[in-house]
């Protein structure tokens, strides 16, 4: 995202919206090819997701939550290594110049960034013909060796999640329409559900936390059960979860209590944002102790076994339960 003189397009449209965000001494006002991070000893977590529109936000979705959910997509993922933000750059691929989404998308992005103490640090900005996309690739510290990874879970341990589980999911099908939409008649509960797929809340505030307990975690962003999948393959491990204890907003249990969706449609559904991960029993109750004094909910939600086999959803009778699927899928 350098700037050269003399001054293009591209020159004008960063100096306009995007220097006022480089707060970092080490994004040299957006002027240079590169930027530096200052070493302070820590390792340097590095991740990056990008969003396209049609994908993973819709075509009409305002321009400060597309900007939200771009950076905030990235801090889930820190937040989950243990890692604390130390910055970010941004590649936005735009079809034109238009200040009319611009203005707002920049502002929003430079309140988040103020916010979770992420400065951008520079990036690129390109023309398309095709969907806008924004990608962001975000930068944190961690203690030297001190990063949770999704290996690590060991049998006996108990799986943990935070926050509630399907609201994105269900937001997500109220934008589209169908019986979702038709179902949750009340505007608050509406809003409530859209604004979790459109403006996810990064735990930012358990990173500590999850680097001083777990043993293995990583954000759920494809579905809850696809990506304990996930972490249960890389750890070698498998798992038993009781479907009871998946935490529900009200809004949800609403709506799987009158038949609208079941829970599959929860656990499978992504953009939930939420930090799934893996702790010895005798950590458990530190770990809540934590949570709740930053404000975050924490749940319990089944057991990490021997075996490779695929984690098991247990229903309130007992029974094993079948998905036809465990995630969204980008392709």
């Amino acid at each position: 995202m350098a700037s050269g003189k003399p001054a293009s397009g591209e020159d004008s449209l960063i100096a306009r919206y995007f220097r006022p965000l480089a707060t970092d001494p080490g994004a040299f006002r957006l002027d240079d090819d590169a930027a530096a991070l200052k070493p302070d000893g820590s390792d340097i977590v590095v991740t990056t997701d990008a969003i396209v529109e049609g994908v993973h936000f819709l075509p009409d979705d305002p321009p400060d939550a597309v900007a939200r959910k771009a950076l905030r997509v990235n801090l889930s993922d820190l937040a989950a290594k243990g890692a604390t933000p130390a910055g970010f750059v941004l590649t936005l691929a735009l079809r034109s110049a238009d200040e009319a989404w611009l203005k707002p998308f920049a502002a929003a992005l430079g309140e988040d960034a103020a916010q979770f103490a992420c400065p951008l640090l520079g990036g690129d900005t390109v023309s398309t013909p095709g969907p806008l996309m924004v990608s962001v690739t975000a930068f944190g510290r961690v203690p030297p060796g001190r990063m949770v990874h999704r290996s690590g879970a060991k049998p006996g341990e108990r799986v943990m999640v935070t926050g509630t589980i399907g609201d994105a999911a269900l937001g997500l099908a109220i934008l589209r329409g169908g019986k979702v939409h038709a179902a949750a008649s009340d505007k608050a509960v509406r809003e409530a559900l859209i604004g979790r797929y459109r403006v996810p809340q990064p735990r930012v505030a358990m990173a500590e936390i999850v680097r001083g307990h777990a043993s293995a975690a990583m954000d759920v962003s494809d579905g809850l059960a696809g990506d304990l999948t996930k972490l249960c393959g890389v750890s070698g491990v498998s798992a038993v979860i009781d479907l009871v204890s998946i935490p529900r907003s009200d809004s949800a249990q609403d709506l799987v209590s009158r038949g609208v969706v079941g829970l599959e449609t929860l656990i499978a559904g992504g953009d939930d944002y939420e930090i799934l991960c893996t702790l010895p029993e005798d950590r458990v109750e530190a770990f809540a102790q934590d949570a709740n004094r930053v404000g975050v909910a924490v749940s319990s939600i089944g057991t990490i076994i021997a075996g490779s086999a695929v984690p098991k959803f247990i229903d309130g009778q007992g029974r094993e339960i079948t998905l036809d699927r465990r995630s969204y899928s980008h392709f």
